[in-house]
């Protein structure tokens, strides 16, 4: 009876919409800052390094450098106070965490190739729905 009530109550706090990323790829992440009575957004650009749970617990932790220091910061995919969340460059993988960038220093090394088969194949979804959408002609017009 209890994980009913529970089950339903998160379903009740899931995002309609998830984000749609995996690891690897740089993503913009804008988060709800509250400072005082004021709100603003504070956009929050890495790699993402892992992602893990599932339902309202799902995370995923993106990774950036900053005048030579390393930050991380895990977001919940459910909160609230995540905004929004862009992919910027799509990764190419063959792991399911990253953590052994951790290791890597520099610009070079710390890149991962381009996913271009994704970049293309996510491209032509795109441009099918967009051709979906358009309404059939009838055809007694063209007559």
């Amino acid at each position: 009876m209890s994980n009913k009530i529970i089950a339903e109550l998160e379903s009740s706090l899931l995002k309609q919409k998830e984000p749609e990323f995996q690891v690897g790829d740089t993503v913009r992440v804008k988060v709800l800052i509250r400072e005082g009575k004021k709100e603003r957004n504070q956009a929050f650009e890495g790699m993402v390094i892992s992602i893990k749970g599932g339902g309202i617990n799902k995370t995923f932790t993106v990774r950036r450098i900053f005048q030579g220091v390393a930050i991380e910061r895990t977001f919940t995919y459910h909160s609230p106070k995540v905004t929004e969340v862009t992919v910027m460059r799509k990764g190419k993988t063959r792991r399911a965490k990253l953590y052994y960038m951790r290791g890597r220093v520099g610009t070079k090394s710390t890149r991962l190739r381009e996913d271009t088969a994704r970049i293309a194949r996510d491209y032509q979804t795109k441009a099918d729905a967009n051709n979906s959408r358009e309404p059939a002609e009838p055809e007694a017009a063209l007559a």
